[in-house]
């Protein structure tokens, strides 16, 4: 099933981190990378005393259900580093991966939620996504070149990586 994942991480190297983690998915069992977007750095959601993230999105294709996408990717984040149980809700992070879309299904369950939740206001996913999927249509909101259209993108910045 093609699915869409969004990266990002302020902490410990993020360019490498995010890069580690466009990597990781790869390897995850049953799936592989389709198409990655580029690196984009941006100011942080809520506390402003911490790093600026750096973002990117991948879309993928993978046998995984929902659930074990969900599961895979928070074991991918421990590898990585990423110790949940201490951090604080939009606090800075070596890696963070979420699960934006998963085919056209809308998922609204314990613990997952599909299409993410903040995926209409979020200018670090939304022209990530643009770039490697404008015409994907985001269930019970629009597609991906729409809602780009009305989010403000001037405080991304693109960075090598």
């Amino acid at each position: 099933m093609p699915a869409c994942i969004g990266v990002g991480s302020n902490l410990d190297d993020p360019v490498a981190q995010v890069r580690a983690a466009l990597t990781g998915l790869g390897a995850l069992p049953g799936t592989r990378v389709q198409f990655m977007s580029g690196l984009y750095r941006n100011p942080p959601m809520g506390s402003p005393d911490q790093p600026d993230y750096v973002n990117a999105v991948a879309c993928i294709l993978t046998q995984l259900a929902p659930r074990d996408l969900l599961s895979a990717l928070q074991a991918l984040e421990r590898k990585l580093g990423r110790d949940r149980v201490a951090q604080v809700r939009w606090g800075p992070r070596c890696i963070d991966l979420d699960i934006l879309t998963y085919a056209c299904r809308s998922i609204d369950e314990e613990g997952l939620c599909i299409p993410h939740p903040g995926i209409s206001r979020r200018n670090f996913v939304l022209f990530p996504l643009l770039e490697i999927a404008p015409e994907l249509p985001i269930p019970g909101l629009d597609s991906v070149r729409r809602l780009a259209a009305d989010v403000d993108g001037s405080m991304l910045e693109r960075v090598a990586g």
